[in-house]
């Protein structure tokens, strides 16, 4: 069981999982930071206050906090648009190195080229 386990930890999948993981949750403070600290001010602005997390409802005995909802919801947004743009970008460079070698004839394109020249005279 611990060299099966020792193959699983070891693969190149897991290993990339990982640092995505933790690229991941350092890229998700960074945009939290954006959004508490350059988003809500502006948005604010047009709302009246500056700090939307203090924005709730209270009713009976409940607070309802929709602002660190809006917060929640403008974090989301930033990140799903940020992983969209990156993804269109990458699938952009793919796409250019697919249409390079589409190009480009391959070397035993190349060969059987020669061969139909030296055929034909």
């Amino acid at each position: 069981m611990f060299k099966e386990f020792k193959e699983f930890i070891s693969r190149g999948n897991v290993i990339d999982m990982a640092v995505g993981i933790i690229v991941g949750s350092a890229f998700t403070s960074i945009v939290t930071s954006l959004v508490n600290n350059i988003f809500n001010p502006f948005i604010g602005l047009f709302l009246g206050k500056i700090d939307l997390s203090s924005l709730a409802i209270t009713v009976g005995k409940a607070k309802i906090k929709y602002g660190l909802f809006l917060n929640s919801v403008i974090n989301f947004l930033l990140i799903a648009f940020i992983v969209f743009l990156l993804i269109k970008f990458i699938n952009k460079l793919s796409n250019k190195k697919q249409e390079k070698k589409a190009q480009e004839p391959s070397l035993t394109d190349q060969y059987l080229a020669e061969i139909i020249k030296l055929l034909k005279k």
